[in-house]
């Protein structure tokens, strides 16, 4: 059996969605299909969790992303009653999720994960008028610890429920949500921002899939962002090794979860273009490449902080480990770090909610200093004239290098190629 992921820019609209269908309909044999939310609608429920705790309206924007789905089924069915109401459900369901007294990140997951939701019983739907298929709630198979919005999986639990679905697999094609799994008291939990391809990765590892198919709106794993450099072009194939760091720098093709799950089973992860299916995409996979060009990340929204001692002693080593336990316990990925003499700095993504109250933390026992709107650029494989021409680069703060990568942070306003 095959595992496919559709992001949501495959099912932004009533177009798209067909699109999908024809896809499904190619591909012979037994098929699970995971599905996002259609474009922008996460971050269209993330604006109304945000605007709910600042109690501000927020009804408006339901509303809006309402007539949005609404709109498609408009234009997907004849007699789309039947739709709208299992959509009208998962609305109620969503104004009844804002109005509960839980943390903001419990409320943030059982909020946006609907999008997907919504999507999936719309696409569900619309491919059963053509296909023999199944609609099937994710949280009832991947089970998760109560880390809300970064849920880690119970795999044991996880794989007993899935392997439940094979007796559907024989029959119809299933097609249910990614990036939300659910705890053992019932709430729903997300896995991280973009997390469909992990759970793709999840059914197929717990499924024994032959591959594992995910369809983006490029033509492969490519060299670089097409939108930040034109000359950036598709590997055709990459090794799963690779293929994990690219992601752990921050390459947005692929969600870093994935590909471990995939290696550890030996399953394929093939990355293809939805508006050309024909074209081969690129295959990753337990393979050797001889000669791998460079590929450059582009990582937005940095923070680089940096802690000095106060007493003008040396870093010391009961400190940095002082420093990671702080981080570690903040749930916080170091991106880049550097140490000197009496300073260590280090690079993380900038989440407010998560950031500020490690600052305070580290201000107990370091003098702080941070900056914030910052680019991290990490080029793989880097030839002598990209170390030459990024190295080069105003508003550099720090820059590290090693035989196989190169890592520069830069701040926005001196980063003209950034993305528009």
């Amino acid at each position: 059996m095959k595992v496919y992921k559709f992001g949501g820019a495959s099912v932004k609209d009533a177009n798209a969605v067909k699109n999908v269908a024809t896809i499904i309909k190619a591909n012979s044999g037994e098929l699970l299909v995971v599905i996002s939310a259609m474009a922008k609608t996460t971050n269209a429920l993330e604006e109304i969790v945000a605007l709910a705790y600042q109690s501000k309206n927020y009804l408006d924007k339901i509303e809006s992303l309402r007539r949005y789905h609404y709109k498609i089924v408009n234009e997907l069915f004849q007699s789309e009653d039947i739709v709208k109401q299992k959509l009208d459900k998962v609305f109620d369901e969503l104004r009844i999720n804002l109005k509960t007294n839980l943390a903001y990140d419990v409320t943030y997951d059982q909020v946006v994960s609907l999008g997907e939701v919504l999507s999936t019983l719309i696409v569900a739907e619309f491919v059963s008028l053509s296909l023999p298929a199944k609609w099937i709630d994710a949280r009832e198979y991947i089970l998760t610890n109560s880390n809300f919005r970064e849920g880690k999986v119970d795999w044991s639990m996880t794989k007993e429920n899935i392997a439940g679905l094979r007796f559907h697999l024989e029959a119809k094609v299933l097609i249910t949500q990614g990036f939300i799994g659910r705890t053992q008291d019932g709430l729903t939990v997300t896995l991280g921002r973009e997390g469909s391809d992990y759970s793709a990765a999840i059914f197929a590892s717990c499924l024994a899939a032959e591959s594992v198919t995910i369809w983006k709106d490029v033509a492969g794993v490519m060299t670089a962002d097409p939108k930040r450099l034109a000359t950036a072009t598709v590997f055709e194939e990459l090794p799963f090794k690779e293929a994990a760091e690219m992601t752990y720098y921050g390459a947005s093709v692929i969600h870093p979860k994935t590909i471990r799950p995939l290696a550890n089973a030996g399953i394929s992860l093939l990355v293809k273009n939805f508006d050309n299916p024909e074209l081969p995409g690129t295959t990753i996979y337990e393979c050797r490449v001889k000669r791998i060009p460079p590929l450059i990340v582009f990582k937005d929204n940095q923070c680089l902080i940096s802690c000095q001692v106060t007493d003008y002693a040396f870093v010391t080593e009961e400190q940095l480990s002082s420093i990671f336990r702080t981080v570690a316990d903040g749930d916080i990925k170091i991106n880049m770090m550097q140490n000197s003499a009496i300073s260590f700095s280090f690079c993380v993504d900038y989440r407010e909610s998560k950031i500020k109250p490690l600052i305070e933390e580290l201000s107990k026992s370091f003098e702080v200093y941070y900056n914030t709107k910052l680019t991290l650029i990490t080029i793989k494989n880097y030839s002598r004239e990209l170390s030459d021409e990024y190295r080069g680069k105003k508003g550099i703060l720090m820059e590290q290098q090693s035989r196989s990568t190169l890592q520069v942070l830069i701040r926005d306003d001196d980063f003209p190629s950034k993305r528009k």
